[in-house]
């Protein structure tokens, strides 16, 4: 028991230790060292200009977070949509497999920026936009971990499956391919979502989306500002957003929907 204590409190004191010493260490270099804001804000600064934009009069951090969310929501939802059922066809379907490989294989290794262009002038400056270049970004992780999942569904499960009442695809994929396939495609969608969320930013910089909101957004046009303490105060903004969703995905994943193993993702 007092060991199991001990361990939490490591576990709690060890990163919180590492994360202050960083911060003594970035305040004193940029304050006595560098001594330039534009080349690195010191974390007093940064501190500031997230206060004033987080809660100052003109600041818009709430409502660029919440359009970059619903960007961010838009892309995923599709890649599910998509994602899943396309890797199941071409997982358990081998005339499909064979029909859609190089379709796929063709447009998988173009970037999903690439794609802004066409982003734009098929939806215009709208949510639509920035959900589709997260969309192109995010739905291959999920397609091909779909597809690895029922290709490896081992074949003495489908024998048994069969046994036990299973007579056709259908109820073989429900009960039998899809069941299994779970680990692997929750992988994939959990990778999707790091890939999604790093296209955001670069969509949103570009000009695909609302336009006038979003993190990647207006990250830049601090940037143009030349305000690099707003500029680290949406960089930070960023990454934490992105530790919390992947930190709630897992927690949802191993308690719901993994919770017969003991591993974690």
């Amino acid at each position: 028991m007092a060991s199991n204590k001990k361990d939490n409190l490591k576990r709690v004191l060890l990163p919180a230790a590492s994360i202050l010493i960083f911060i003594i260490i970035w305040q004193i270099v940029a304050e006595f060292y560098v001594n330039n804001p534009f080349l690195l804000p010191s974390f007093t600064d940064v501190i500031s200009a997230f206060l004033s934009m987080a809660f100052g009069p003109k600041g818009s951090l709430p409502k660029d977070l919440w359009y970059s969310l619903l960007h961010f929501a838009i892309g995923m939802v599709a890649a599910i949509i998509v994602g899943i059922p396309v890797g199941v066809a071409m997982g358990w379907f081998k005339d499909v497999d064979i029909a859609l490989n190089p379709l796929i294989e063709l447009i998988r290794p173009i970037p999903p920026l690439a794609w802004i262009p066409f982003a734009i002038i098929w939806f215009g400056l709208t949510n639509a936009a920035a959900g589709f270049i997260i969309f192109i970004g995010a739905v291959f992780p999920i397609l091909i971990n779909t597809y690895t999942g029922f290709r490896e569904v081992p074949k003495v499960f489908i024998e048994a499956g069969k046994v036990l009442g299973c007579t056709n695809n259908f109820s073989l994929i429900r009960r039998v391919a899809f069941p299994s396939a779970i680990p692997s495609i929750m992988s994939g969608i959990r990778i999707s979502m790091g890939v999604g969320w790093m296209c955001l930013v670069g969509a949103e910089i570009f000009g695909a989306g609302s336009g006038k909101y979003g993190l990647g957004k207006n990250l830049w046009t601090y940037y143009n500002l030349h305000q690099m303490p707003s500029v680290v105060v949406y960089m930070l903004i960023l990454g934490f957003i992105g530790i919390f969703i992947d930190l709630i995905f897992r927690h949802y994943v191993n308690k719901q929907m993994l919770k017969w193993r003991e591993e974690d993702l």
